[in-house]
């Protein structure tokens, strides 16, 4: 491969701030783009997960530095921001991966005005309010990547899922709107939309042989997702070599969505 093609995934000298960080998919991606030079800022309420998981990068020699915050509290999003923005050299940082998230599974009957306000404020209204924070740098320099959660409820019912479903079908449409909206200043914006991987959201799914097994049977290729699985699809958004596609929503769900 040349070495033109590969700087075109290199990520050297970039930051990433990545959200919902200390566990899960936040974590697995924040060490993905480690590995590829970046440096990741991982943003999430539990310091000492946040510590364990910049840890983990820092013993393969990657970069990473932390920030302890409840992104849920919209007062605190600017400040939140500009603690990130310190963690950079020069204020500036190269993109956000919006990986925090919450699932209550509420029975529609159980669903309340505060239960849906949580849901719909974290998973959809931060991402956007948060990003917004780092727009300028971005197009001051000409260069910006933007990857959004979205999930198989963006287009699927599930059962118990109303609140979750309704904020991950807006998450797909938020993405097409930043893309309208930044892209013309060289910030590329787009969401990956995962199948079922082992999280701490997925635990009902995960906790038993027979969900498990229903799940992965759901799929084209017959297993359910590894962490490692994403590794690709967020070096590739977060890269370079992206630079002509924004405004999509992936499925990395091993042909859940296909059948």
């Amino acid at each position: 491969m040349s070495s033109d093609l590969l700087k075109q995934f290199s990520l050297e000298g970039r930051h990433f701030v990545v959200t919902g960080a200390s566990s899960g998919i936040g974590r697995a991606m924040a060490g993905f783009l480690a590995g590829a030079g970046a440096t990741s800022i991982l943003v999430a309420r539990r310091q000492n997960e946040l510590d364990t998981a910049a840890e983990a990068i820092r013993a393969t020699d990657g970069k990473a530095e932390v920030v302890a915050a409840d992104l849920s509290q919209r007062e605190n999003i600017v400040e939140i921001a500009a603690q990130c923005k310190a963690k950079t050299l020069n204020g500036t940082v190269d993109g956000v991966i919006n990986a925090a998230g919450v699932n209550l599974r509420q029975p529609v009957e159980d669903i309340t005005l505060d239960s849906w306000d949580l849901t719909l404020n974290l998973n959809l209204a931060i991402p956007f309010f948060f990003t917004r924070e780092f727009v300028p740098e971005m197009q001051a320099q000409g260069f910006g990547r933007i990857i959004n959660i979205a999930s198989l409820q963006s287009t699927r019912a599930f059962p118990n899922g109303l609140a979750y479903g309704a904020s991950k079908g807006g998450v797909c449409q938020l993405t097409r709107a930043m893309a309208e909206t930044w892209s013309k200043h060289g910030i590329c914006c787009n969401a990956i939309a995962p199948g079922f991987f082992p999280t701490e959201l997925t635990v009902s799914v995960f906790g038993s042989d027979d969900t498990r097994n229903w799940a992965a049977g759901q799929t084209t290729i017959g297993r359910n997702g590894q962490l490692d699985d994403l590794s690709g699809i967020t070096l590739f958004f977060a890269s370079p070599a992206s630079s002509y596609i924004t405004g999509q929503t992936l499925h990395i769900d091993g042909g859940f969505t296909a059948k």
